[in-house]
């Protein structure tokens, strides 16, 4: 039984040479330019639909969003929309 798990042949690169290779490739890499933020903002807003249908979905969403909250909070009796209880007796 051997020590070494993996299976090479011939033509596998020893540890020290992997290493060499990777720590070369390291030390040379050099990153790219930036992103071009306004290029970058000018095709997302030139790709997506148009303003007016935006701004209509997102009104529509929240009116949604509004009227579900006042029938949920309705029926289950809480908040200031609850049925306040009347005082039977006041000193």
């Amino acid at each position: 039984m051997e020590d070494n798990p993996r299976q090479g042949g011939e033509n596998s690169p020893s540890d020290e040479d992997l290493g060499r290779m990777i720590r070369d490739g390291v030390q040379t890499w050099q990153p790219r330019r930036g992103a071009d933020w306004p290029d970058l903002l000018m095709r997302i807003a030139g790709s997506g639909p148009p303003t007016w249908v935006l701004y209509t979905t997102a009104s529509a969403a929240l009116v949604v969003i509004l009227v579900t909250a006042f029938l949920v909070g309705s029926y289950l009796g809480i908040g200031a929309l609850a049925p306040q209880s009347i005082p039977e007796h006041i000193h």
